[in-house]
């Protein structure tokens, strides 16, 4: 693959610039999470040709929806882990208060407040979830949390009656925010009932967490995979889905590609792939 955009592409929205990453990061001066804030979403030019229709759907997100996006992510993510600490007897009570209250610190204001507001509460809130589960319970804790996660994203996600192109065209929105690079295959192309792809060419994530370890932020998670995967497959699950997904490396960087089906039976349980390709 070229790093030059090639037909079908959907590029990011704005030049890649220091932004945190998905996972905990800690500025070696204060020990709280570090956060930046991503370009302003590029939305000039002429609108995409009939033909990248469904290929570039998502790169002039109007600012409203990015927002509202932002937020319903921070509230799954929020809620999936009060629903996982209100089972465990040996939450720390005080802490998890404690952590509540850093979250939610400063919220944007609800009529005014920017999607780069609403961004940067977002990373700010998923570093310091992170880092306060796998502090305490370790790496494996963030299965558990995906898990949680996707029984509140399954209530508070719309289904848009797309079958297996639905929870294809979310993925796509998420990477729209990083301004990734991503395509749909041609099962969303098609009617993507029983079928849907999609292939981050260039996940942008990447870029956020190694511009910070650059700037000496020390990551918690040693790749955003660890969390980002998990996360995605359980949420296809909950929708009804069956989820594969394989990771990629190459000229353009880190990327990934994501399969959607629909099970061959309600008896045949979900299950999710990886493997690595260079």
């Amino acid at each position: 693959m070229s790093d030059a955009p090639a037909p079908g592409i959907a590029r990011g929205g704005s030049d890649r610039v220091a932004a945190a990453c998905t996972d905990a990061a800690d500025a070696p001066e204060t020990g709280r999470p570090a956060t930046a804030v991503l370009g302003v979403p590029h939305t000039a030019g002429p609108p995409p040709e009939p033909a990248d229709r469904l290929r570039n759907t998502y790169r002039s997100m109007p600012e409203a929806e990015r927002s509202a996006l932002w937020r319903q992510r921070l509230h799954e993510a929020e809620s999936g882990l009060t629903r996982l600490l209100a089972t465990r007897p040996d939450t720390p009570l005080p802490d998890w208060f404690a952590l509540q209250s850093e979250i939610f610190a400063d919220l944007p204001d609800a009529a005014t407040g920017s999607s780069r507001d609403w961004q940067r509460v977002f990373f700010r809130g998923q570093a310091l979830m992170e880092r306060f589960l796998v502090s305490r319970y370790g790496e494996d804790a963030l299965t558990t949390w995906a898990r949680s996660i996707a029984e509140v994203h399954r209530a508070v996600e719309p289904d848009h009656g797309r079958g297996a192109a639905d929870p294809v065209h979310r993925i796509a929105r998420q990477a729209e925010l990083y301004g990734s690079d991503y395509e749909f295959d041609d099962g969303v192309e098609g009617d993507g009932q029983t079928r849907a792809a999609l292939t981050l060419t260039h996940c942008a994530i990447w870029d956020y967490r190694e511009q910070a370890r650059r700037s000496g932020v020390r990551l918690t998670l040693a790749s955003p995979c660890a969390y980002c995967t998990k996360a995605l497959s359980e949420n296809i699950r909950a929708k009804g889905f069956e989820p594969s997904h394989s990771l990629r490396t190459g000229p353009t960087g880190h990327g990934c590609r994501w399969e959607v089906t629909v099970p061959a039976s309600a008896d045949t349980p979900s299950s999710s792939s990886s493997s690595r390709e260079r």
